[in-house]
């Protein structure tokens, strides 16, 4: 079974970050490593404290792993601030291990998840590392600079970024909030298209890490980049498809069904 890293926060709802990572790793048959970089208590909707890992723990973690284990693959997710970044891009620098980053710059209830000072650095030292990077809307149009706010929109954006990063960038299109939510991988000049069927009237949180652990475990399984996306768009379809729901106090809360039953086939194409 292939070990594959996640450089992530901790989410005591287990709907994001690291804990969201593992299960999804563990549904694709991949064996989970976890670096903790921050403890946020958070709920589906809130965020209402983060406490991050001192630098050179988050180091250490990632050091013993990459000691210990031949890892196929690695993500990050949550990185917060710039000292935490730096100590991330300093134990990766030289890798030649596939590295998926998912840019986590604000939370699904609107709350910020990376410092504002951060976002330079991520640009000058994670993104040249990565094989793949994640973004969503809002973090595309946050790197951009600009809104993105349709297909039209997301083509002209990914291919900004793809050229001015030089890797490959999946743009995530679930915020367009259409009848069907349609993401665009930009790789070795082409751009490939995956779609499925928009699930209206679920909140859930995690999707982005979801998606992005699900791609680090079919890179770890030595998949193609265009098939380790394809997978991961059916896994996540199906995680959200059959999402879970719980009411307590007369709140309602949503949660990404990680256990779901991946479909053999998907709907990516080109």
């Amino acid at each position: 079974m292939f070990p594959v890293l996640t450089i992530a926060g901790s989410d005591n709802s287990a709907g994001a970050g690291a804990q969201a990572d593992l299960k999804t790793m563990s549904a694709l048959g991949v064996y989970g490593l976890t670096a903790i970089t921050c403890v946020v208590a958070e709920v589906p909707g809130k965020v209402s404290a983060i406490q991050p890992i001192e630098p050179r723990i988050v180091a250490e973690q990632i050091r013993l792993c990459l000691e210990a284990f031949p890892i196929a693959a690695i993500k990050t997710g949550m990185l917060y601030s710039r000292e935490i970044i730096a100590a991330v891009c300093d134990l990766l620098a030289g890798c030649k291990i596939p590295l998926v980053v998912d840019p986590v710059i604000i939370a699904t209830s609107g709350d910020p998840l990376l410092k504002a000072d951060a976002i330079a650095l991520c640009r000058e030292r994670l993104f040249p590392l990565a094989t793949l990077i994640t973004p969503n809307l809002d973090e595309a149009s946050t790197l951009l600079g600009r809104p993105v706010t349709s297909l039209a929109e997301m083509r002209v954006a990914g291919a900004e970024l793809t050229a001015r990063h030089g890797t490959a960038f999946l743009l995530k299109g679930g915020h367009l909030r259409g009848a069907v939510a349609t993401d665009l991988l930009f790789a070795g000049g082409k751009v490939a298209e995956f779609s499925a069927p928009f699930v209206p009237g679920v909140s859930t949180h995690g999707t982005g890490c979801t998606y992005s652990a699900a791609i680090a475990a079919g890179l770890g399984k030595g998949l193609a980049l265009h098939d380790a996306v394809a997978e991961a768009k059916r896994y996540v379809t199906a995680a959200v498809t059959n999402f879970l729901r719980w009411e307590k106090d007369g709140r309602t809360t949503d949660a990404l069904n990680h256990q779901a039953r991946l479909p053999h086939s998907g709907s990516a194409g080109l």
